[in-house]
């Protein structure tokens, strides 16, 4: 799995933190991360659609 670098804001990173860890809804940052983008891309696909501009390939 490719790896990246992001900078964020610690005030990002400490919110993002508050859900990570024992009790929290995610192992690491990582998986938090990807579910984030995943989501993302979920909702930026669901506006693309409603605006006609989906392949209907995808």
């Amino acid at each position: 799995m490719p790896k990246i670098s992001v900078e964020v804001p610690q005030e990002l990173l400490d919110d993002l933190d508050d859900h990570v860890g024992g009790g929290g809804k995610f192992v690491n940052r990582s998986e938090a991360i990807r579910a984030s983008i995943r989501k993302t891309l979920d909702q930026l696909d669901e506006i693309d659609a409603r605006h006609g501009r989906l392949d209907d390939e995808q």
